[in-house]
């Protein structure tokens, strides 16, 4: 803001120009409005000065100091000295430019990952530099205590503070997806190893435009490994299909946009073989085969109304349908498979439907940057599985069934308000989530029944969170700093059916600091050095204390836990960032150590051959690595990125008591191993618009819960062609080209141990088409 110096009145259309500090050359320029304020958008970091004239009146110029961490600067009122000497004019031109990276985030768009465009997009995140996928999880850094956000929001379709559905969410919506390692207080404590926000499409051109597309593709072109005997066959030649749909209309004070894309797929979704060794000698071979059908129906609509130059409201809805049918095969054999001991083959029907509602409003001050906004977000979801298994023994046969219902209602209410300062800004704000989830759950025996029945009825979740948070960030020519602190009181009640076999009903409450920290120091322009510190949470997801026994595997039985507690995770990073023209280096260094860890014991009860699976608070553990990624331009046409990543995971020595079904102790030795992964990203772009993309990937062994995993590799193609005077666009491409990824596992149990190899699908062929107008 520009006032005259005596009578402190606002002063219209006086001329501010920005200008290099070093050769005092023209970088850009403004006046102010009738209010006497102004503002000067797109300038690239850097030391500046500001000029500021008006006829009849002395000038003044002010060093100037923009920096990468704050979008918006506050510059301090300047004031203007009555001067009787005519001033020539000013021409005013404009140049703009990027603003460079941060190093807590990283942003990738999904268009320019070809070799897994098409998929969903869990299978688009395989490829991103510092993402793993294991077990239908995403990881980062080894570690899947991750808090999935879509447009910066938990919803249900990817699980609030879990990750779910991801591998069913056509990528063909999504824009592009940032990866936050070191999240500031503004976000939720959730998610001790980060947070990855999945950005959907939206385009706010004027008039009406959109995009439209098709991807059709094939899975599992051949048995990488025969069935067992006598059971049905796998899925071979698996079809995927993928239209998608991008509407959007802008006019003056309003703006219309529509999202709709469908994702219908049939997969080997499971495929793994088993060898079980009891500690009396018994060997039992299995393999747990799984035909699923998946369409996932998802749809995003909404309304920007610019109410005026300074109130905007937004309301949006979305709506996903994610129906699932499994079909499986699970044989026993003895030792030699000579004998079929008995056989499963069972049908999941399983339908999950996400409906969520949202307003947000914006207010605008006078001076660029300083907001207050509000949301309200509503969010349902509906889980209705149906269970059937046949149970086929060498004297009888079986029918068994089980039906889940459970309707899951979330209220989330914030308010956000930013103020820009000369070097940095404030943020403060509130956030209330009230969250319940009724589940039902009604077994219904055959003959000769495994199902336990006393382990039905009814459970009740109930979630209740409000939260404070403040944070400031500092930035001059060679520091920056950004300190927060996010204060969250949680309230957890889950009641249980009083005739329940085992589990009673339990909650806990807390009220919780989560600081954070950055230290950043430029070497110089193209150096930066950067210290963080967080502390963060992981809550129990409600099927983390679900105690219903879930029997997707006959023998391998999955259960929940009422008394498990919190997980709190302390983290720190030393990170470095070198810039040149046609490349960056980025390392990072972390170390987490987390108390009351969170993780899946596996246990057998006297007399029985069932594995009871259930979670339990195992004690600390710790987690220390080192992470590097290369980006460079060699040319016009070749351009690469490797991604490393190198950690040491350890578990402290623990000793935990199962409840279910019966009373077990059990004790685990210290574990730890070294492991990482090596990802390399390869793209060439010709003339006449051909791009084409080759990624290797290699997932070093690790330690899982009692056991490890064994390394894993796979290479990925792909090839896009720009057509239609770049309105168009076809591309083709191929998910693990070699075939070579499949899971192996040792684990070692209570009373039992085993090995498995699961030869799911990987390999995936997809063409597309899409069509911009």
């Amino acid at each position: 803001m520009i006032r005259n110096k005596t009578d402190k009145i606002a002063m219209p259309y006086v001329n501010v120009v920005v200008k290099n500090e070093k050769d005092k050359s023209f970088v850009s320029g403004t006046i102010t409005h009738t209010e006497g304020r102004f503002s000067i958008e797109n300038i690239k970091p850097g030391n500046y000065l500001i000029e500021v004239s008006f006829m009849g009146f002395k000038s003044t110029t002010q060093p100037l100091f923009i920096g990468s961490l704050s979008a918006f600067l506050d510059i301090p009122v300047m004031e203007l000295e009555e001067e009787a000497t005519a001033l020539a004019g000013i021409t005013i031109t404009a140049k703009g430019s990027d603003i460079s990276s941060k190093l807590d985030k990283k942003t990738y768009s999904l268009a320019d990952n070809i070799s897994q465009s098409g998929g969903s997009v869990l299978q688009s995140m395989q490829n991103l530099p510092g993402v793993t996928v294991q077990d239908g999880k995403v990881q980062l850094r080894g570690n899947e205590k991750i808090t999935i956000l879509i447009d910066g929001k938990q919803t249900a379709l990817t699980g609030f503070g879990s990750q779910t559905g991801l591998d069913h969410i056509p990528a063909s919506a999504i824009d592009k997806i940032e990866i936050i390692n070191n999240p500031s207080s503004k976000h939720d404590a959730n998610g001790n190893a980060g947070i990855i926000n999945i950005i959907m499409k939206k385009n706010k051109q004027n008039g009406f435009n959109g995009k439209v597309g098709l991807t059709t593709g094939l899975g599992a072109l051949w048995e990488r490994k025969e069935n067992l005997p006598a059971i049905r066959p796998q899925y071979t030649f698996t079809p995927k299909i993928n239209p998608s749909l991008s509407l959007n209309y802008r006019k003056e004070k309003v703006n219309i946009f529509l999202q709709a894309d469908n994702l219908y797929t049939e997969t080997l979704n499971k495929n793994e073989f088993v060898t079980r060794t009891y500690d009396d000698g018994t060997v039992i071979n299995s393999q747990l085969k799984r035909n699923r059908n998946t369409n996932f129906l998802t749809t995003k609509a909404g309304v920007d109304w610019s109410i005026n130059e300074e109130n905007t409201l937004t309301f949006s809805g979305m709506y996903g349908s994610e129906k699932i049918i499994d079909r499986g095969d699970q044989p026993f054999f003895n030792n030699d498979i000579s004998q079929r001991l008995r056989l499963w083959q069972f049908l999941e029907d399983e339908l999950k439907t996400t409906a969520m509602a949202t307003a947000t409003y914006q207010h605008r001050f006078k001076e660029a940057g300083h907001l207050l906004n509000m949301g309200f977000n509503y969010t349902f979801h509906r889980e209705d599985e149906k269970y059937f298994y046949d149970n086929y023994l060498p004297s009888s046969t079986g029918t068994d069934a089980f039906k889940l219902l459970s309707d899951e209602q979330v209220f989330d209410f914030n308010i956000d308000y930013i103020k820009p300062l000369k070097y940095g800004r404030v943020e403060t704000g509130i956030k209330l989530r009230n969250r319940s989830i009724p589940t039902n759950m009604n077994f219904i025996p055959g003959a000769n029944s495994v199902l336990d029945i006393d382990a039905g009825g009814w459970a009740t979740y109930k979630e209740l969170i409000p939260a404070l948070y403040g944070n400031y960030t500092f930035e001059n020519e060679k520091w920056e700093a950004e300190l927060g602190l996010r204060v969250e009181y949680v309230k957890i009640q889950y009641n249980v059916n009083p005739g329940h076999s085992t589990y009673k009903s339990d909650g806990y409450n807390y009220t919780q600091p989560f600081p954070n920290l950055r230290l950043a120091y430029k070497l110089n322009d193209n150096n930066k050095l950067s210290v963080f510190y967080n502390r963060r949470v992981d809550r129990p997801n409600e099927v983390d204390i679900r105690i219903f026994p879930k029997y997707d595997d006959a023998e391998i039985i999955k259960v929940g836990n009422p008394a498990l507690r919190p997980q709190f995770t302390n983290s720190m990073e030393l990170g470095y960032k070198r810039n040149w023209n046609n490349g960056y280096l980025y390392t990072a260094l972390y170390h987490r150590f987390t108390d009351g860890t969170i993780t899946r014991i596996s246990s057998i009860v006297p007399g029985s051959t069932l594995v009871y699976a259930i979670f339990q608070n195992a004690g600390k553990s710790y987690n220390t690595g080192l992470e590097a990624i290369w980006n460079q331009k060699l040319s016009k046409v070749y351009s690469f990125n490797i991604n490393g990543n190198i950690y040491r995971n350890r578990i402290n020595a623990f000793t935990v008591e199962n409840l279910y079904p019966k009373p077990n102790i059990f004790s685990a030795a210290e574990q730890s191993a070294i492991s990482g992964n090596l990802k390399l990203n390869n793209a060439l772009n010709f003339s006449k618009g051909w791009t084409t993309q080759l990624t290797a990937v290699y997932l070093a062994s690790d330690i899982v819960p009692q056991g490890k995993i064994s390394s894993r590799f796979s290479m990925d193609a792909g090839v896009k062609k720009l057509v239609q005077n770049g309105k168009g666009e076809i591309f083709f491409n191929v998910n693990d080209l070699l075939n070579t990824m499949a899971t192996k596992r040792q684990i070692q149990g209570l009373g039992f141990r085993y090995t498995s190899e699961d030869f799911y699908e990987t390999q995936v062929i997809r063409l597309g088409y899409s069509y911009k107008f």
